[in-house]
């Protein structure tokens, strides 16, 4: 184990991992509680230009809507979420390439443009929040990307560490109902961002006082080439696996608030209240990773049997399990999310934090246990980037429910449920690998005992 050290470096191996936390949880995901801000930015007039006035009815009744408004904030998400893991992929080329601290200061400039230009923008100038929440969403992603290897100081706990930082990530959602809550109290949003962009005097001390220059090292059993990774049927269904679910949670986070308001009935109360809901199970997520990490890890410390399966057959084996468990989330997530049943959507948002979770961190944990750790910046950002790709089809759907459906969603959310069922292919096809390297390893066990055997004879 890396992490056992002298008492001096294994404290600064704590505080590393500990401030890591704190920097996943309060800065590194804070976009996907988008929910939480739109209701911010509708109150402060952001795109209200384009809500229109309709005469209804006999007695000429006025009425404002404001679907153009929410289709517009619906895109501001799509960019976000696209650039968010399309750029991925070459800051994962940055990140392997030139090491940690040039990631991170790269990072925390963009993170820190986006803030201030959030502190800035106002009614007359929405248009600002696309490159702002695009540069929030890349930055904080840089952060994780840079705190996942520290995990590699402590190798028998690996996994759990990987998927405690991704658990925390999801967990920093929660960042805009905070701001959100403030608003409501009296604080503006411009002072809510501009004490986001003061904090990155914290990223700041991190990058120079406790992470490494370049890369913290894992010791690895083999180095196989990039192109033979990306060509691997691993590779191809882990994409599928994270791109449809991915797909899925977009979905249900960027059109959260006219879900909301058209199951309430446009009662802003009630909007408001699911909406503080769904924002504050988002605090959870951090509490639920860790688990997908101890079932990755439970197997570390145990001895293996006489010719069992080696460390990183084991390593698959066990993720298998957890692959599957996440489909299996997403699919009763995805059941819920289609229920037009209002009070049914408390056990929706536990069900999606608990799987958004459990997706990022059995994201990142298996790239890290089925291929070299010299390609994980590279193959973390195409699976990420190519899986942005795939996420831009939230915009068409929500384009095809607002008008062919005529905003009922329905049969869009159950296209989205089958959908999830391709999920399923990735944990069945690890474990019938594991399965044929356990028969192959047996049978040449029992050729070798029968050709002893004849020795003797």
């Amino acid at each position: 184990m890396l992490g056992c050290g002298g008492g001096g470096v294994g404290l600064r191996y704590r505080l590393t991992l500990a401030t890591g936390l704190v920097e996943c949880l309060c800065f590194a995901g804070v976009v996907f509680g988008w929910a939480s801000l739109v209701f911010v930015l509708k109150t402060d007039g952001y795109f209200t230009d384009l809500c229109v006035n309709l005469t209804t009815g006999p007695n000429s009744t006025v009425e404002t809507d404001c679907s153009g408004q929410d289709e517009q904030f619906s895109l501001v998400f799509t960019v976000t979420s696209f650039m968010n893991n399309f750029l991925t992929l070459p800051n994962g080329f940055i990140f392997d390439r030139f090491g940690t601290m040039a990631t991170r200061l790269l990072g925390i400039c963009l993170y820190t443009t986006g803030t201030l230009m959030v502190a800035f923008s106002s009614s007359a100038l929405s248009m600002l929040l696309f490159p702002a929440l695009s540069f929030i969403a890349v930055g904080g992603i840089l952060f994780l990307i840079t705190n996942i290897q520290v995990g590699n100081l402590f190798g028998s706990h690996r996994s759990t560490i990987i998927t405690l930082y991704n658990g925390a990530f999801d967990s920093s959602s929660a960042v805009f109902l905070i701001i959100k809550v403030m608003y409501e109290g009296g604080v503006s949003l411009r002072s809510s961002f501009l004490i986001l962009s003061v904090c990155s005097v914290i990223h700041l001390l991190r990058t120079f006082f406790l992470m490494p220059n370049t890369h913290i090292p894992y010791p690895l059993p083999e180095v196989a080439s990039f192109r033979s990774c990306v060509q691997s049927w691993f590779f191809l269904w882990h994409l599928v696996w994270l791109s449809v679910m991915q797909l899925r949670h977009y979905l249900f986070i960027g059109t959260l608030n006219p879900m909301l308001n058209r199951l309430a009935d446009n009662d802003s109360a009630l909007v408001s209240q699911y909406t503080n809901a769904f924002a504050f199970t988002q605090l959870c997520g951090v509490l639920c990773a860790p688990w997908n990490g101890l079932i990755m890890d439970r197997h570390k410390g145990k001895p293996l049997a006489p010719g069992g399966s080696h460390d990183k057959e084991a390593d698959l084996r066990s993720s298998s399990l957890s692959l599957f468990l996440t489909s299996l989330q997403c699919l009763l997530f995805s059941i819920c999310a289609s229920s037009p049943l209002l009070p049914l959507q408390y056990l929706t948002f536990i069900l999606q934090v608990l799987n958004r979770s459990f997706l990022y961190g059995g994201n990142a944990a298996f790239i890290s246990i089925a291929f070299p750790g010299v390609h994980f910046g590279k193959l973390y950002g195409l699976v990420m980037s190519l899986s942005a790709v795939v996420s831009l089809l939230q915009y068409p759907c929500f384009a095809l429910v607002k008008g062919a459906l005529g905003g009922d969603p329905f049969y869009v959310n159950i296209a989205l449920t089958l959908l999830t069922l391709l999920a399923f292919i990735h944990p069945i096809n690890i474990f019938y690998h594991c399965r044929k390297l356990t028969n192959q390893r047996e049978d040449m066990a029992g050729g070798a005992a029968i050709t002893l055997a004849e020795a003797k004879m």
